[in-house]
């Protein structure tokens, strides 16, 4: 199972589970519905960012040039896309028969609200993925990249013809 599929559907239980306890509290508590929804986001955001922490840990440690590791952020937005899509597909779903569970339209459904829980989650992934290969970066020794072969291919210089004097030494070597 690919990293993305995992996060997407483990992230689309949370966001079900999730919209299914806001709709329970919202029946119960009308007037407290400003805070309880973004109360709730949070606990769908905890999550994400502490699991894309270790992601962005664990691929630091295992490839220190930072232009060879793996492209998290794409992890993250894909995983966020299932989940959004996911998740709010199953909700409308159960808000066809649990009329507690406030649900829109399929459309807006499928826009909107997944929308929102894409951005939710994939902002939260990139930050902390970022957060995690710097925590890991900043106590390593830089990375030192290596220029094996400067001095033999220096005939394939692209500068070297534009040079002035070029000829010369050339002719000379």
């Amino acid at each position: 199972m690919s990293k993305w599929l995992l996060r997407g559907l483990v992230f689309a239980a949370v966001v079900v589970v999730l919209r299914l306890i806001q709709g329970v509290l919202v029946d119960t508590f009308p007037t407290q519905a400003g805070w309880i929804s973004p109360t709730l986001g949070l606990f769908l955001a905890i999550p994400a960012i502490l699991w894309a922490y270790f992601d962005g840990r664990a691929d630091a440690n295992a490839q220190s040039d930072p232009d060879r590791r793996q492209d998290l952020a794409m992890v993250w937005l894909i995983a966020g896309l299932i989940a959004g899509l996911l998740g709010d597909l199953v909700c409308w779903f159960i808000g066809l028969f649990y009329p507690v569970l406030y649900t829109g339209g399929l459309i807006s459904e499928l826009t909107s609200f997944a929308a929102f829980t894409a951005l939710l989650i994939f902002l939260a992934g990139v930050i902390a993925v970022t957060i995690g290969r710097w925590s890991v970066d900043r106590k390593a020794p830089p990375y030192v990249r290596r220029r094996e072969g400067d001095e033999e291919r220096a005939d394939t210089d692209v500068f070297a013809a534009v040079q002035p004097g070029a000829e010369e030494e050339a002719k000379r070597s």
